[in-house]
């Protein structure tokens, strides 16, 4: 039974490393080296170890498991089709064509069964830390002393590029730190790069560096040893802190002419080198995507375990909702994403006259919104006394206490931002993190992402403009806010006074379908009547009108109370001018083209006034419009001072105004 079932699994391995070499010829295209290493270990977590159902991918209690390393995309395609997700032999043809369920980096909410969208290096890594700590805080929040119904793993395959990116680093600091014990990293240790073997540019010692992360470090020295790599992921399992498994691999392993070459990363093996390298594997058959019966039956005994494993959670489920109705009632809403009833009832009023900077004013309206919305948890990057991010209502999430909400995630802005996506797909928490503004650069490939997943996570970017004053021209953010509405589907929303800011927020939580960056001041700013019409959730609007206007100043942000002051002046000279508040251009843009030229009719002349660069602004002022903006870094000196150098005072709108409307 046993040479048997030795039999079944090489045989299984072969069928993925197969499948995986076959698509990436079909295609002309693609990563063959990674996976023809990593199939051991893949179908060994995959049919040993991984608590799934691939008839529910959804099942609340499965484990999660993260390609990092996103070109060995057909090492989970493979593995998905196999397992019977709904991939088909057609669909592995189909491999990086236009449209296919198969696109060349595993994507998120596009294929069934994949968990997050990877490629970009480390980031995967950074995803399943924050897996691995949603896992932990509903287990806390949820489990009782005789019912668990929050009880698995996260498991991360990665390989030499996600380790050297900084963000891995990062993320697998924080999971050490926390002692995230649920969280295994299976490491494809080929020492292969593109450039070639990865001592050219990478000869740390990885284990040490893991054990100094607070990490439990295995080492595998053969990549085909299916009994080796089965104890080693029996062992991590056993562990107090999470666990990396360095598993000595081979890429391209069975190739006669490619294995142990960079040629196998990122290139198909060719037809002759396909043909010798199935020989090599003593593949039966020449077909191309051939896969034997009895491997096909075999992973559908894998199937059977699945569906058995939800089904006793299931009853374990049951008995929980009757013992504990209350927290069951509570956990459909927090995996369901439902807004309580109440989640809005302390956001509280501003008053016109009040002065605040609405970093101020979000931190007030954060810590309402998280009385009455549970799943709310985040933190920042060692700012949250200036981002006005901490949750006063609860603790920190600390291994000795992962039922705290509040994230301490040091300095570590790229893996706070993959991690916030990690938390968010688990599924059960409402992520938000904080930092400055200028330094979202360092978020910028996870916010990318997230953009990509549809994520609706909530960033939280304070210190927006170069009233950051004497830090100077370092920390004055001057390119950010148009670097981020370039990203697609980024709601970046810079209001201008603490109403605004209050509804900025109403917004991110009601919104479910992208990510929101909050653009927040340091500095005080007056707060504004307001009409009853039209507000942010249109992204402009009219917040000071008058009579035919000759003259629409468009500010965003502290600057909307310059044009205010401006606006006062030219007045008293006769002019007419209407004042817009455009706290988002992303949602401005989503309103009809009637709204739109109700705001921003065309025959009127209009100047746009941001502290940043213009770009982008000219859409929205016309070919005869003006723009007063900074287009250079900023300086070291009191704020206020810095605006007036840089012309953002009303006596400056005013002159730019008297001239356009001359001309």
């Amino acid at each position: 039974m046993a040479d048997s079932q030795s039999q079944i699994d090489q045989l299984s391995i072969n069928t993925i490393r197969t499948l995986s070499i076959d698509a990436i010829q079909e295609a002309n295209s693609g990563h063959p080296g990674a996976p023809m290493g990593l199939a051991p270990s893949a179908f060994v977590l995959w049919t040993k170890f991984l608590k799934h159902n691939p008839k529910n991918p959804d099942w609340l209690d499965r484990d999660r498991f993260v390609l990092s390393g996103g070109h060995a995309s057909m090492l989970l395609y493979s593995l998905l089709y196999l397992s019977g997700y709904g991939l088909t032999i057609e669909d592995l043809k189909n491999f990086r064509q236009f449209g296919s369920k198969t696109p060349g980096h595993p994507e998120y909410g596009h294929t069934i069964g994949v968990e997050t969208t990877t490629g970009p290096l480390g980031q995967g890594i950074a995803n399943a830390v924050g897996m691995a700590m949603s896992e932990r805080h509903l287990a806390a929040r949820f489990n009782t002393d005789s019912d668990e119904i929050v009880d698995h793993y996260t498991y991360v395959m990665c390989g030499d590029g996600d380790l050297m990116e900084g963000v891995a680093s990062e993320a697998v600091s924080l999971a050490g730190h926390l002692s995230l014990s649920k969280l295994i990293c299976i490491y494809d240790d080929n020492q292969i790069s593109i450039e070639g073997r990865t001592d050219i540019s990478f000869s740390e010692d990885v284990a040490k560096r893991f054990d100094a992360y607070n990490w439990a470090v295995q080492k595998v020295e053969d990549g085909n040893d299916v009994d080796a790599i089965t104890k080693a992921i029996e062992q991590a399992k056993q562990e107090d802190k999470p666990s990396i498994i360095m598993v000595r691999t081979k890429i391209a392993y069975g190739s006669p002419n490619k294995q142990d070459t960079s040629d196998a990363h990122g290139a198909p093996l060719g037809d002759e080198e396909i043909l010798l390298t199935k020989k090599n594997l003593e593949w039966p058959s020449t077909e191309k995507f051939f896969v034997p019966s009895e491997v096909l039956d075999f992973f559908n005994t894998c199937q059977d375990k699945g569906m058995k494993a939800e089904a006793d959670w299931d009853a374990k489920y049951d008995k929980y909702s009757k013992t504990n109705p209350g927290k069951a009632l509570e956990w459909v809403d927090a995996v369901s994403g439902f807004l309580p009833e109440n989640w809005d009832s302390e956001i509280p009023t501003f008053e016109p006259g009040d002065a605040m900077a609405t970093r101020a004013a979000s931190g007030k309206v954060l810590n309402a919104i998280a009385r009455n919305l549970p799943t709310l948890m985040g933190g920042s990057a060692d700012l949250a006394p200036s981002n006005k991010t901490y949750l006063d209502c609860s603790d920190d999430f600390q291994k000795d206490n992962y039922i705290g909400r509040n994230i301490r995630f040091g300095v570590r802005e790229h893996a706070m931002a993959g991690i916030m996506s990690g938390m968010f797909l688990h599924n059960g928490v409402r992520p938000f993190g904080g930092t400055f503004l200028v330094f979202a650069d360092y978020m910028r490939g996870s916010m990318r992402v997230a953009s990509l997943m549809k994520l609706p996570l909530i960033y939280v970017l304070t210190h927006d403009s170069l009233a950051v004053g004497e830090d100077g021209p370092t920390h004055q953010p001057v390119e950010h806010l148009a670097s981020l509405r370039a990203i697609p589907g980024l709601n970046v929303i810079r209001p201008c006074d603490a109403y605004e800011t209050a509804e900025a927020w109403k917004k991110a939580v009601m919104t479910n379908d992208c990510p929101t960056a909050l653009i927040l001041s340091r500095q005080k700013l007056p707060v504004y009547k307001r009409d009853a019409g039209p507000s942010l959730s249109e992204g402009a609007y009219i917040l000071s009108d008058c009579d035919n206007p000759e003259l629409i100043l468009i500010g965003t942000g502290s600057e909307v109370s310059i044009c205010m002051e401006a606006k006062a002046v030219l007045s008293e000279k006769g002019v007419n001018v209407r004042v817009v508040s455009m706290p988002c251009q992303e949602l401005f843009n989503r309103t009809s083209e009637n709204y739109q030229k109700s705001v921003l009719p065309d025959n009127v002349k209009k100047i746009a006034v941001e502290a940043g660069i213009k770009m982008g602004w000219r859409e929205f002022v016309g070919d005869s419009g003006d723009i007063i903006s900074v287009d250079t870094f900023g300086a070291s000196a009191p704020g206020s001072k810095v605006l007036a150098e840089y012309g953002f005072t009303a006596e400056n709108i005013v002159e730019r105004a008297e001239s356009l409307l001359s001309k």
